[in-house]
């Protein structure tokens, strides 16, 4: 069974910055790590690889530097590393990001479940994921708390409460699943593994490498629908509370207090 792992290299977000006239995320104002969501993804298909024997290979786009998240992945476990990089894909939005990724996916050949995280911290969409199963013609499942059941046809999870129910949804291979933090948590690597990942190198590739299912004119920028015109950061608050020890008494006079105080 081959496994792709679809994951993001982001900015710490406690630390970065905005350029608001742009409208862009500074992505150089802070350090950069793989997408939380997407290492649930990647913890998902390595627990997959140990029961299955299943292949992974991990798949990015992004500027040069992404290879060192790559690296991490492969200390994770991931087996194959493959990097989307040009600067005609820059810029690009959840639509043409989505259409440069199915591409390097159709010329790469077939696999049998694509992973990602439910969404990006940076950019909050919970989009590309299903953009690309919709380029690729495949089935998906967002959402996804727990892998119930997988063979070589079909694969069954169960998707978290959602409007107050909860699901259990079967689609046939291959598909695409956006996994939910719930699904697991991601484990450290191996020192031998995290040693090893040092002298890994990834697979590039570029818009020439994908010119047959994709034209410039579909990438980056230039082929992304929507723009950001403004960006604004909210100024930070800071909010009022009160500390109440364990005085049942004392707590009841300062409720009181604070009710007199509002019906001034």
């Amino acid at each position: 069974m081959n496994i792709l792992v679809l994951v993001k290299e982001v900015p710490d977000m406690t630390k970065v910055k905005f350029d608001c006239e742009k409208g862009i995320v500074d992505r150089s104002s802070a350090e950069s790590e793989i997408n939380p969501f997407d290492m649930n993804a990647l913890q998902a298909a390595v627990n997959l690889k140990n029961t299955w024997g299943a292949s992974v290979t991990v798949l990015t786009m992004g500027p040069p530097k992404s290879e060192r998240s790559l690296r991490d992945a492969y200390a994770r476990g991931a087996d194959r590393l493959i990097m989307l990089t040009d600067r005609r894909f820059g810029g690009a939005d959840t639509c043409a990001t989505a259409m440069t990724l199915s591409s390097a996916i159709k010329s790469m050949g077939s696999f049998d479940l694509i992973i990602c995280g439910e969404k990006s911290v940076d950019g909050d969409t919970a989009q590309v994921g299903a953009e690309v199963a919709e380029f690729l013609d495949i089935p998906h499942a967002y959402y996804v708390e727990n892998i119930t059941d997988l063979n070589e046809n079909e694969i069954t999870v169960s998707v978290e409460n959602i409007c107050g129910s909860r699901q259990t949804r079967k689609l046939k291979l291959p598909a695409l699943i956006a996994v939910t933090k719930n699904i697991n948590s991601p484990q450290l690597p191996t020192v031998n593994r995290k040693l090893k990942s040092l002298e890994m190198e990834a697979q590039r590739m570029g818009l020439d490498d994908l010119s047959c299912f994709i034209s410039e004119e579909d990438t980056g920028f230039r082929g992304s629908p929507t723009k950001v015109s403004k960006i604004e950061v909210p100024e930070p608050t800071r909010r009022e509370s009160l500390i109440i020890r364990d005085d049942y008494q004392k707590f009841c006079e300062i409720m009181k207090t604070e009710i007199f105080k509002s019906r001034r």
